[in-house]
């Protein structure tokens, strides 16, 4: 018997020659191609295979799949600790958040009532007719040295001399150096 031959039983006698010019196609179809890229298609087989097998056993590690009837007794009460723990969590932070906040507006207050202090200092010395700016920085350093536990004199800043004298203005271009920008002078180009 042949290939295509079904036993006689197709309808009619040009079937069996088409069937197997169909085949022969295919054959030589695919034999071209094997030929030609069949290192290729057996590299991208095994490329397949492979990550294949690497999907499927991360499917198979999933916790949920892992565990039992017995697993999902357990799952429900580590979600609450966890929960739990969670919320804990939180409340600490809120309260470091909260003793933060409190620090932040003590020391706002106590800077506030400096302020009122000094204004009212100044007030008094001006209704007495004294100088308030002199009073106000003996105040700050009376404060400054009160807060600081050592009682350092401060430094008087030595005399020092200026780097241009006082008549030097930049922008009129006199008593600046050697170094002047003069543009050049109008008219025709010299040359040839």
């Amino acid at each position: 018997m042949e290939l295509g031959d079904r036993g006689g039983a197709g309808p009619g006698p040009g079937k069996p020659a088409v069937e197997r010019e169909g085949l022969e196609l295919l054959q030589h179809t695919v034999g071209a191609l094997l030929s030609s890229y069949g290192w290729y298609v057996l590299l991208a087989c095994v490329a397949i295979y492979l990550i294949v097998q690497k999907i499927s056993s991360r499917w198979g590690m999933r916790p949920s799949s892992q565990r039992g009837a017995a697993g999902a007794d357990i799952e429900p009460d580590m979600v609450v600790r966890r929960q739990e723990a969670l919320l804990a969590s939180r409340l600490r932070m809120q309260e470091e958040l909260n003793a933060q906040a409190e620090r932040y507006k003590e020391k706002q207050r106590q800077l506030e009532e400096q302020k009122r202090r000094q204004k009212i200092e100044m007030w008094e010395s001006m209704q007495e007719g004294k100088s308030y700016k002199g009073n106000l920085k003996l105040s700050q350093q009376e404060a400054e040295s009160g807060a600081s536990a050592s009682s350092a004199v401060p430094k008087s800043k030595p005399n020092k001399k200026p780097l241009r004298g006082g008549g030097y203005n930049p922008l009129s271009g006199e008593g600046g150096g050697t170094c002047s920008w003069r543009p050049g002078r109008r008219g025709p180009s010299a040359g040839g």
